[in-house]
């Protein structure tokens, strides 16, 4: 079968189910004939369920598959290029920078239509062109210790040099911010690091040079990791996920902790377990993390978890997509709703949760031995909001490391609460 057009085999389906169920409420099929045409049905669904899953492709917008892997919507843009605005610029310059302007006057000596002489003519105003420019200046200090002989002993004294001139040539720390920007952000080879010093200043820096730069400000970040670190396991809620990396053609993971403004990216060589742990963030966490249902993380049941709504969401659209389940495309369509704010703060405590739906929904769930889903609540609140906000719990099994199974059942994912919860953004 080449393609097949689900809406009609559904459509088939249903229409075979009413007819059945006329024919049985006719009395024209025996208890026996019954029961056993209902079990054909069940497992012509569940089937019909299997079928449909693997013919519905898995993309960005209905699974964890990165964009990279998926195939370009042209229709997703009704021009070329992104209609996002895209992570804010901070604001703050280098230290290094100046800026120098100038201004230079224009006189009018002479009358363009007739030729008068305007010298002793007052000036009534001025209109004013601007040009904005860079110069890349080279700065050369240099310091000159004075060596001077004791005539008292005839002992050979030199002047001391200040701290930032270690040796007979050294370059400053403007050169130093400058080749880390171009290596880190804005990720240019070595060689091309190289060149581009070279046109600047008309000196070649090693690349021996420019990876100890690298290693100095890893070095100098240390102490705040160290802080980050702690802001990370005080904050009630705590985002983390995980995502491949290519170094040295090998493929790595870079595994991400964030809360609030502070954000901490790691790199390991697993993506597991071993990996968590020898970074050391989440053994050590006692509010709630949020993910993507990643099996690993569930493995900690010391702290609150908490489902990723993007993820959610895109589990949804499959489902849709696949199956065409109604309860699967209201929750996503709830779940999509702004947020809408209480009258008052007094009121916020008593509105209905389907006045507080939002678009990036949280479930919460722990992990627990036994592999059952089981509708609950969490008995102890990570913050003020969750405890307002309550949100359901679904234990699951975490002893393999693949993704963990998620309760989508209407019984589970009509929950209020569940669609409620604070939000959450995971990549």
């Amino acid at each position: 079968m080449a393609s097949v057009n689900k809406q009609s085999l559904r459509e088939e389906f249903e229409a075979l189910k009413g007819r059945f169920g006329q024919l049985s409420t006719a009395g024209k099929i025996s208890a026996e004939s019954r029961a056993l045409i209902e079990a054909l049905l069940l497992l012509l669904q569940v089937l019909m369920a299997v079928f449909m899953e693997k013919h519905t492709g898995k993309t960005s917008t209905n699974s964890s598959k990165p964009s990279s892997q998926s195939a370009k919507d042209e229709t997703a843009l009704s021009r070329p290029g992104t209609h996002s605005k895209g992570k804010l610029e901070h604001e703050s310059r280098s230290a290094n920078t100046r800026t120098v302007e100038t201004t230079e006057i224009s006189k009018v000596d002479f009358c363009e239509n007739c030729g008068e002489d305007l010298h002793k003519v007052p000036c009534q105003g001025y209109e004013r062109r601007s040009q904005i420019d860079i110069v890349f200046e080279k700065v050369l200090s240099h310091v000159d210790a004075e060596i001077k002989s004791c005539p008292q002993c005839g002992h050979e004294v030199h002047g001391a040099f200040p701290e930032a001139f270690s040796g007979p040539v050294q370059y400053g720390a403007g050169i130093k911010a400058f080749v880390l920007n171009l290596l880190i952000a804005q990720m240019l080879s070595l060689k091309r690091v190289q060149q581009t010093i070279h046109t600047l200043i008309g000196l070649a820096i090693s690349q021996a040079t420019v990876l100890k730069y690298v290693l100095q400000l890893h070095l100098a970040l240390e102490r705040w990791e160290t802080a980050a670190i702690e802001r990370l396991l005080t904050a009630p809620v705590m985002h983390v996920d995980e995502t491949s990396l290519r170094v040295d053609k090998k493929n790595q993971w870079i595994h991400v902790c964030s809360a609030g403004e502070t954000t901490l990216k790691f790199v390991h060589e697993k993506r597991g377990l071993e990996a968590i742990g020898a970074i050391g963030v989440i053994p050590r966490y006692a509010g709630v993390i949020v993910h993507d249902c990643w099996a690993s993380y569930l493995a900690y049941d010391h702290c609150g978890h908490g489902l990723c709504g993007a993820h959610l969401l895109r589990e949804l659209t499959f489902v849709v997509e696949a199956n065409g389940h109604a309860w699967a495309k209201n929750i996503s369509g709830c779940s999509s709703r702004p947020a809408r704010k209480s009258p008052s703060a007094n009121a916020k405590h008593s509105a209905p949760a389907s006045t507080k739906t939002c678009r990036n929904a949280t479930a919460t769930f722990s992990p627990a031995a036994n592999g059952n889903c089981l509708p609950s609540r969490q008995g102890k609140t990570a913050n003020a909001a969750e405890s307002r906000n309550p949100m359901p719990i679904i234990s699951g099994s975490a002893s393999r490391r693949t993704r963990a199974p998620c309760c989508y059942s209407p019984q589970t994912l009509t929950s209020p609460s569940l669609i409620t919860a604070p939000n959450a953004t995971c990549a």
